[in-house]
């Protein structure tokens, strides 16, 4: 229908602007049209009087590939007798030997069927074209190869349409339906014969790649109705995306799809829990606790030496902003999105199952390929080393600002500390993602993968867990490590004998992580995923064009209003490099959301934003800005659903180790039903600070010069341990190991109930949408009765056969022979003896089966 409706836009688009009709792919000849593209770099040959030794190469042919004849008179013998010398232009083994190949494999694809005119239109530069036209023939024998089902039948139109417009149809109509059809077919034939990617990493070739078909009015429906920023809100056209690129990048866009439209529950749920926060956060005891100044907690000093003793309630603010995400709504937000997470991965299962049966990819079976070589460097880098330095960072930052005389300086050591650590990480982690992506090449390399396929499956796995690690290292030491280990006053724990390990604030770890985790988050979606995506390609873009301008000659007024033609243009996009990045960027995204959702409820929202954003982005990226990727049958999303089906599993259990470690809800929970006198929440902050004797520190650990407004006896620091009077003095309270019981216990349990809710969910669910299954159901059917047709009437055809040979037989008078008994002898071949037949259709026929030799016999009826 959109096809109908923008044909005739389309072709008054076409009439009005010469360079789109300028710009259709064909050959010279006008006729035949560019399905692929060959690029490579010739070298300008040496004329005789600047090289007088030409570089030449005695090869001998073994039939592989045609040779061409060098000049008569003494070479005669030669060519004869099938040694010949081949010209290789300049006097460089490495550019014939190039050349020999392109040769080679320039004549096995023509002996393949297809067909190829060469051209250079960057003279100047030395790059030469080879188009390639892949004819119906050839088509139609790859698409036996490969099983692909096409349209038989043409659909009239309903509204008749002008003569124009109906052979513009006709002419378009087999490059937009089977376009994806001549790339694939082509890429086949490249990856088969001899690999094109590996003649492209050996540089015998520069790219190949297949054209954008600006003649085909798909094309503009997709800038209009996908790649726009305005068209945000509207379903993507997903089926169109598949018939211009093919099944691989249509199943990427409809699953982000689906991934982007499942976040808006998810952050409908999370707003909720975040409003639920700022509502409670006046009625809330533990931050009206730690805000009062008459509980008058003095705490013990943050540092060695140069820190004062403070006074609780000047933490007041990062108590009540850890309310806002720390509260009994957070347990069951953690809960929802593991089953969402779960619910999410079953949607996405009916989704494809009912893409695959739409696109005929039920039955497709995958082509395993040779795997390629690929060449880099390698540049390690440790995850743990760089989070260990961001720790002696803050660490060092912190006792350094906690010696500054001015006030204010004292008073904002956590904000600045925080502030700059997570910066600093967000930058480390940037950089950190590009190496690792080179280091896990490098790694699958040292395998030797046997296929395309295991190669792609390892290189994702490697890439998947050096960039977890590297986006979640920081947030794990925050969520699990961080004030763990960091000991008592009195027995400190330090690094390398003069730095304290730091604590956690006041009010936990919780708001902490929050802090990690948002800003890690929300700089890697607006720096990585769409600074980098714009900016980088459009600064690549920029510099080709200026090195282009400075090597190419001054054009004529005549050659610069000349129409370049596609292949020129699509040249100058930027290369497509495969899905991985983009999946990669969305996986790393989902364990944001999924991971350590329980800390940042705001998560989904920020995501459903950024991925709102990125689909017309990526539209935009695909359309407009680079070339044309190979079209690649694919029936799934391959390892990455594996990968998301993991990942599900395992933020179960970081949510379930997040609410019982990192926060305060077990503590807060233990104290209201054992430990509180009047069954509140009154005296919590009481319960959870510990008393230490001053004359107990070490020497040099004592603030030397204390402005505290007085004298200090007994100072208190957060943990469950015996009080300096008890006589196991600073041991774990009989407190500390009840909640530490109740901690695990509370985890086995939100796992346990989260992973069977999560089975139940995925067995309520079926896997077959119901109007799938049915319409199996019936092509099954209607399958069946066709064959039985079929058979029908190949019976029927046989027994008028029979009828008639016997009524013929039957009127030659010298035919003495009773028809009860059949002829002997050498006349055996003019009447046909019955013999047995194999099980098949025809057996079950309604009809009798009269044999010309026996008496009647009653087939079975089914």
């Amino acid at each position: 229908v959109l096809w109908q409706q923008d044909t005739g836009e389309w072709m008054q688009r076409l009439d009005s602007d010469p360079n789109l009709g300028a710009c259709a792919l064909y050959f010279a000849d006008g006729k035949r049209k560019v399905d692929y593209v060959l690029v490579y770099h010739c070298h300008r040959r040496p004329s005789a009087r600047d090289s007088p030794d030409q570089h030449r190469l005695s090869v001998i042919s073994n039939g592989s590939f045609p040779l061409r004849a060098a000049q008569k008179g003494p070479e005669e013998g030669k060519a004869e007798r099938g040694e010949v010398s081949v010209d290789l232009g300049p006097a460089d083994p490495a550019e014939g030997e190039k050349r020999m190949i392109r040769e080679e494999f320039e004549a096995n694809l023509k002996e393949a069927g297809l067909e190829m005119e060469h051209g250079s239109e960057h003279k100047a530069h030395g790059h030469t074209f080879v188009r390639i036209h892949a004819p119906w023939q050839v088509l139609s024998r790859e698409a036996e190869f490969l099983k692909i089902k096409v349209a038989t039948k043409k659909v009239r139109h309903r509204a008749p349409l002008p003569s124009s417009t109906l052979d513009f149809i006709q002419s378009v109509d087999l490059g937009c339906t089977f376009y994806w059809l001549c790339g694939l077919c082509v890429h086949t034939f490249l990856s088969t014969l001899l690999g094109i990617t590996t003649l492209i990493a050996k540089g015998v070739y520069e790219s190949a790649f297949p054209l954008h078909d600006v003649s085909c009015p798909l094309l503009p429906i997709l800038h209009d109705e996908w790649a726009r920023y305005g068209v945000f809100y509207k379903y993507q056209p997903v089926d169109l995306i598949r018939k211009y690129f093919g099944e691989k990048i249509g199943l990427y866009f409809a699953w982000l799809g689906v991934y982007t439209q499942l976040l808006i529950p998810a952050s409908l749920v999370g707003i909720i829990v975040f409003l639920y926060g700022c509502a409670t956060l006046d009625t809330n005891v533990p931050s009206l606790e730690m805000c009062d100044t008459m509980q008058n907690f003095t705490m013990c000093p943050l540092c060695d030496g140069a820190c004062d003793y403070w006074e609780l309630s000047t933490a007041c603010s990062t108590a009540r902003a850890s309310h806002l995400f720390d509260n009994p709504a957070t347990v069951f937000f953690a809960i929802f999105m593991s089953l969402w997470a779960a619910m999410f991965l079953e949607h996405w299962k009916r989704r494809q199952i009912s893409l695959n049966h739409s696109w005929d990819l039920t039955g497709m079976e995958e082509e395993e390929t040779h795997a390629v070589t690929h060449h880099s460097k390698l540049i390690f880098g440790v995850t743990f080393s760089a989070v260990f330095s961001v720790i002696i960072y803050r660490i060092t930052v912190s006792a350094l600002m906690a010696m500054s005389t001015d006030g204010a300086t004292k008073a904002n050591i956590r904000v600045t500390v925080t502030a700059t650590a997570v910066i600093i990480n967000l930058v480390v982690i940037l950089i950190l993602d590009e190496i690792y992506g080179t280091v896990a090449v490098w790694l699958t390399e040292l395998e030797i993968p046997k296929t395309e396929t295991n190669f792609e499956e390892r290189l994702i796995l490697k890439a998947f867990l050096l960039k977890f690690m590297n986006a979640y290292a920081p947030i794990f030491y925050v969520a699990f490590f961080k004030g763990r280990f960091a000991g008592r006053p009195g027995g400190y724990v330090y690094v390398f004998n003069d730095y304290r390990m730091e604590e956690c604030a006041p009010g936990g770890c919780l708001i902490e992580l929050c802090i990690q985790l948002s800003i890690i988050m929300l700089g890697k979606q607006l720096i990585q995923n769409n600074i980098f995506e714009i900016g980088i390609p459009k600064l690549k873009k920029l510099y080709r064009t200026l090195k282009d301008k400075e090597q190419a000659p001054s054009e004529s007024e005549e050659q610069q209003g000349r129409v370049r033609p596609q292949w020129v243009l699509d040249y100058g996009l930027e290369p497509f490099n495969g899905l991985t990045p983009e999946y990669m960027e969305m996986i790393i995204q989902f364990g944001f959301v999924s991971l350590f959702v329980a800390s940042f409820p705001l998560a989904p929202l920020f995501a459903l934003l950024n991925n709102v954003i990125e689909i017309r982005l990526d539209a935009k990226k695909f359309v407009t800005e680079l070339r044309r990727p190979d079209a690649i049958r694919a029936k799934d999303i391959g390892i990455w659903y594996n990968i998301l089906s993991g990942m599900g599993k395992f933020s179960v259990i970081i949510n379930a180790f997040v609410i019982s470690f990192t926060s305060d809800f077990i503590p807060r929970l233990m104290y209201q039903y054992m430990y509180s006198d009047t069954g509140t929440m009154y005296g919590f902050i009481d319960h959870t600070l510990s008393y230490f004797n001053v004359s107990n520190l070490k020497p040099g650990t004592a603030p030397v010069v204390s402005n505290y407004p007085k004298e200090v006896t007994f100072c208190r620091y957060k943990d469950y341990r015996e009080p300096p009077w008890s006589p196991d003095a600073y041991q774990f309270s009989k407190h500390y190991w009840a909640i530490l019981a109740a901690r695990l216990g509370f985890v086995i349990l939100f796992q346990n109930l989260v992973m069977f809710m999560s089975v139940l969910v995925d067995w309520v669910i079926p896997d077959v949408p119901k109007n799938i299954s049915e319409q199996q159901k019936k092509e099954k059917a209607m399958l069946v009765d066709v064959f039985l047709r079929e058979e029908k009437e190949k019976l029927q055809l046989i027994q008028s056969l029979f009828s008639k040979d016997v009524s013929q037989a039957s009127s030659f008078p010298s035919n003495k022979r009773s028809l009860q008994q059949p002829p002997l002898g050498h006349g055996d071949h003019c009447f046909p003896r019955p013999r047995g037949r194999a099980a098949s259709f025809s057996q079950f026929s309604r009809q009798e089966s009269v044999s010309p030799w026996h008496e009647t016999t009653r087939h079975t009826a089914v």
